[in-house]
């Protein structure tokens, strides 16, 4: 029988997870923790919802509680939206930029003003708030200049038409990515094949996405198409996002996931174990040079040594052509915490210095292919990524 459990923040059970509302930000948080998996409705060929436009609010899964819990938190207003994405509550490049993009849509339903040039200011701050959440991700930045072009018609269009598009821009966003994220799918499971073992890192998944996965839809249509193959997964530290949610994923759709630990890739590598490496993408420079999460890099060494291929998979609001390299990508530093404490519990001697950087940068030398919703981009890549958004503008 499934129990569930509503529980507001001001009685919320113990957890080392601050609350939203503290600090800023009037939105109403509910926490609904269901520990029967088997009740979530499946849409888009995945059990579950990573986001939810309700309204009068956003429902976003607390990635933060998987796998033990499964849990909602109500987002009524933009800083709370914004806050769950500090707070990787929800997290990973495509779905960041649909929060950010239904947290503008929900300032522009709230806003009381009925004045062009006091609402476009008030919404130009929100608009601001979002970029700050996370440095990295490109999609974030996408998907706030979408809004922002629709936000810059107010005074030709009126508050209240502007209101209106601004809810249909982030719903037509996250509708998109769910497309996007299907076609990648498509165009990246020819590199699947039966029988083989596939590496993959963090989570680039229907939880990072609005619901299908870059890397995971990849192999979601792989698996759908018939073929069978195993799945091995690092668990991605410092904050686990492989163990706790690629592997809740697969395990939600029974495809076969061995569970490994970041330092026994090139072990496994070496015992011929793995046919191919597939990762996900925060922002990818004009030259291929592609951020993800942190151990990224270092399985991209350890594919070249052992001679198995690396593909990236990525929708094409990651791509940033208007920087160079993956030198000019910014990244992203962390809380020492996430290092030095597992859970609540320091694991560490008090007072050490901690680099804890989000994010590294694979050089594209590295890289193999770049698994689009518009095919598979190759070498060269700098050449290539150009004409491909040449042929989108064209189109």
């Amino acid at each position: 029988m499934a129990i569930i459990l509503i529980i507001p923040l001001w009685k919320r059970a113990s957890t080392n997870i601050p609350p939203f509302g503290k600090g800023g930000g009037g939105g109403i948080f509910t926490t609904i923790c269901l520990f029967n998996y088997g009740l979530l409705s499946k849409r888009n060929g995945v059990k579950f919802k990573t986001i939810e436009w309700k309204g009068d609010r956003v429902r976003l899964l607390d990635q933060r509680r998987l796998p033990q819990q499964v849990r909602y938190l109500e987002c009524a207003d933009a800083s709370s939206v914004a806050k769950a994405i500090r707070s990787m509550a929800i997290r990973g490049a495509p779905v960041i930029g649909v929060a950010a993009a239904m947290g503008i849509a929900l300032a522009a339903q709230k806003a009381q003003s009925r004045q062009p040039g006091v609402f476009y200011k008030s919404m130009e701050k929100v608009c601001q708030k979002m970029r700050q959440t996370r440095p990295t991700a490109v999609n974030l930045f996408w998907a706030v200049d979408r809004m922002k072009r629709v936000l810059d018609q107010v005074d030709s269009s009126g508050v209240e038409r502007v209101r209106k598009r601004l809810e249909e821009e982030a719903r037509k966003i996250y509708e998109e990515d769910i497309e996007v994220n299907r076609r990648i799918g498509e165009n990246g499971k020819i590199l699947i094949h039966h029988g083989d073992g596939v590496l993959t890192h963090c989570n680039a998944g229907a939880l990072a996405t609005a619901g299908y996965g870059t890397a995971l839809g990849v192999i979601r249509a792989a698996w759908a198409e018939g073929k069978r193959f195993r799945v091995f997964v690092d668990e991605t530290r410092p904050m686990l996002q492989g163990a706790r949610l690629t592997v809740w994923e697969l395990v939600q759709e029974k495809i076969p996931v061995t569970l490994v630990t970041d330092s026994m890739a090139g072990w496994v590598m070496s015992k011929g174990e793995i046919a191919s490496v597939l990762v996900g993408a925060d922002r990818i420079a004009g030259n291929g040079d592609t951020a993800n999460k942190i151990g990224t890099y270092s399985l991209a060494v350890l594919s070249k040594w052992h001679d198995i291929p690396f593909y990236v998979a990525a929708p094409t609001s990651t791509l940033d052509l208007n920087i160079g390299s993956g030198l000019d990508i910014p990244i992203e530093e962390r809380a020492p915490e996430e290092v030095t404490h597992f859970g609540t519990k320091q694991i560490t001697p008090k007072g050490i210095h901690v680099s804890n950087p989000a994010f590294d940068v694979t050089p594209n030398t590295l890289i193999q292919g770049i698994i689009t919703e518009n095919g598979i981009i190759r070498k060269p890549f700098k050449k290539n990524l150009f004409q491909l958004r040449a042929s989108k503008r064209a189109g």
